[in-house]
């Protein structure tokens, strides 16, 4: 296939002033654990400009890799984070055209910056299959370009501090730069509490942002020399372009506009276009694994992996000791009918204990999705065998996995035409069980494997159902934390929330949230998660579902395939069952859940308690004690499962007591 090189962390500052070498090194090394094979630095002939690199070797370990690389015409510079896995199709092209260098290596990098240099970074970005985040210095135009894969698999922070413009793959490198004093942002610390992540494009920090997936900005150093306190707006502004060079929009759109005819056609094309992206993706001079949930996606990845491999593949799990979390059994189950080297472990609160503290410096901001803890230990313990492991991750969104797809709509149907009155009435009445009562009749409904925090969704949804004008309103509310309530940010409009875009013109309501997750919950948790969970260890981490090509595929399946009647993810289940018994995955679905409300009320406790400690709190001047200790004291009683919620409050206290901003 020729050299791929997974570039791990790239950093960069542009100065009014030259930019400080030590300063520069400081920045690039906080990257270390991204990238520990090898480093780098560039600076432009006034020094104004520094793009840095750290990197991780997965193929071709020779110097002919380096980065930050100059191209062969000598007008770019790239430092690159990412896999470009067609680059040997878009070598031959540029050969065929007569347009092609004298090749130097066998990198993927100079592959880039050699289709940069012949048809334009818009033109090489949109013809490169892969996942990246780019910093491409050009010494003609004096520009410099950000850009970041279409769906967010890699990281790419921008913003100002210390008197410099900065971006970098993640936020500790910025907060590296001398001076860096920006307080935290009580809007994106709501986010935080509501939604258990920050949205694109605000972190935790005031004048530090995400660039969106799917897009590239080119500036020039005198147009970002004044700090702004706003992310970059589409279009050109100020010496600042903004353009979408890829919309998943318009994907959705021409799918529901060009659908299969039949599901037996949709199953063989999603078939072959998953098989194409995972023998793809496959590639390494490294081992090579994947993780194995025994769940669907990652099942349907090992699947297709373990047929195009030439030997048996390597596959990882975890598992718990906790009665109704454990997904280990499962797992072993699948990896058994198909052959791999399939290698588990079993972790418990300590193991969670020991990873917790770690999770503030791990992220850079605070991160609530608590199956960070299990992911990162997973990713440990593939690491002990494996350089790169594939994921399943991206199945739910693009395939219709989540059980919000189904319920949402049912619930707005059948309380729709109800009075306000009655509704109210109804929702009173359900509300007034505890918890505990519905996670009981959750375990008979779903053959005791009710899915985690069962009765605190139910209890969500009874008190939208009271409320809620339209579906939008339903499914806002089932990611909002703090729903009908206002946020304990102090400070802030305590109603105001992050908006979801679900606007994909005249589409079903099932294809408008998988689009609305697609575009924020995926890449700012789902692949947030995953990439600062793996790189912790310098494990890379390959999601073949978000491959374009097979995002445009599912696109064109219709939502009646899938989900058909009670079954989500229905046209990746044929897929699957091509491959494995049906029986197999024939139960509900669990996700990769922590036993976290169960250690907070045992192990976790004391833990807990020190970061909720009421005086602490009020000195710190973030939050409203009262709302917070009202949860945290239902939640002891067992009255209420308010773990989401309350996992929020930690990561951020957590965060906070370990250096993340001096006290409000």
């Amino acid at each position: 296939m020729g050299a791929l090189r997974h570039m791990c962390g790239i950093a960069g500052a542009i100065g009014v002033r030259p930019v400080e070498p030590a300063v520069a090194a400081t920045m690039r090394d906080v990257l270390e654990h991204r990238g520990p094979d090898d480093r780098g630095e560039w600076f432009s002939d006034d020094r104004r400009v520094a793009l840095l690199h750290r990197r991780l070797s997965i193929v071709d370990l020779s110097p002919l890799g380096h980065q930050p690389m100059a191209a062969v015409s000598g007008r770019y510079v790239l430092a690159y984070n990412g896999e470009i896995y067609d680059h040997l199709a878009i070598r031959a092209e540029l050969e065929a055209a007569g347009v092609a260098p004298a090749w130097r290596g066998h990198s993927d990098t100079e592959t880039l910056l050699a289709a940069i240099d012949a048809w334009g970074v818009r033109r090489a970005i949109e013809r490169a299959t892969g996942m990246f985040a780019i910093a491409l210095w050009d010494r003609q135009a004096g520009t410099l370009t950000l850009a970041r894969d279409r769906f967010g698999e890699k990281p790419l922070y921008y913003g100002w501090a210390g008197g410099m413009f900065a971006f970098a793959s993640e936020i500790g490198a910025i907060r590296a730069l001398p001076g860096f004093d920006n307080p935290v942002d009580r809007d994106a610390l709501s986010s935080l509490l509501s939604r258990t992540y920050i949205p694109c494009p605000q972190s935790i920090y005031q004048g530090v942002f995400k660039l969106p997936p799917g897009m590239m900005v080119t500036l020039t150093p005198d147009a970002v020399a004044t700090p702004r306190d706003r992310p970059f707006r589409e279009g050109q502004h100020d010496g600042v372009t903004l353009t979408r060079y890829w919309s998943y929009r318009d994907v959705v759109r021409a799918g529901l506009d060009d659908p299969f005819a039949s599901e037996g056609e949709a199953v063989d094309a999603v078939e072959a276009a998953l098989l194409r992206a995972v023998s793809g993706q496959a590639v390494a001079d490294v081992p090579v694994g994947a993780f194995l949930s025994g769940g669907v996606d990652s099942s349907t990845v090992v699947a297709l992996y373990q047929a195009a491999a030439r030997g048996t593949i390597r596959t990882f799990s975890i598992g718990f000791e906790e009665a109704g979390f454990d997904e280990a059994v499962y797992a072993r189950e699948v990896a058994r009918h198909f052959g791999t080297e399939h290698h588990e472990m079993y972790v418990g609160a300590a193991d969670a204990l020991a990873v917790i503290p770690k999770l503030p410096t791990m992220y850079g901001e605070p991160f609530a999705d608590s199956s960070a803890v299990p992911t990162h230990l997973v990713s440990a313990f593939a690491k002990t065998q494996v350089t790169v492991a594939l994921s399943g991750d991206g199945g739910d969104e693009l395939f219709g996995g989540y059980n919000r797809y189904l319920h949402a709509p049912r619930l707005w149907r059948s309380l729709a035409p109800l009075p306000h009155g009655l509704r109210r009435l109804a929702a009173g009445a359900g509300a007034q069980l505890p918890d505990a009562a519905w996670n009981a009749l959750g375990s008979i409904a779903a053959r005791k494997r009710r899915p985690p925090f069962f009765g605190g969704k139910v209890r969500k949804a009874l008190r939208t159902a009271a409320h809620a004008q339209g579906l939008d309103d339903v499914f806002a509310s089932l990611l909002d934390e703090w729903h009908l309530a206002a946020t304990p940010v102090l400070g802030i409009d305590g109603t105001r929330r992050p908006p979801l875009d679900m606007v994909i013109g005249d589409a079903p309501d099932a294809a408008r949230m998988m689009y609305a997750d697609a575009t924020s919950y995926m890449p700012d948790d789902i692949l947030a998660k995953v990439d600062r969970a793996s790189m912790a260890v310098s494990l890379e981490t390959r999601v073949p579902f978000l491959d374009h090509h097979v995002a445009a595929v599912a696109a064109r399946v219709p939502v009646a395939s899938k989900i058909a009647g009670t079954s989500t993810k229905h046209v990746l289940r044929q897929v699957l069952y091509r491959h494995a018994p049906r029986a197999m995955f024939e139960r509900p679905k669990a996700g990769f859940a922590l036993p976290v409300g169960q250690w907070l009320r045992g192990p976790l406790r004391d833990w807990a308690e020190d970061l909720l400690d009421p005086s602490r709190m009020r000195q710190e001047g973030y939050l409203d004690v009262a709302p917070i200790r009202r949860r945290w004291e239902r939640h002891l009683a067992g009255t209420a499962e308010d773990t989401p919620a309350l996992w929020a409050v930690l990561m951020f206290q957590a965060w906070l007591r370990q250096g993340g901003t001096p006290a409000a």
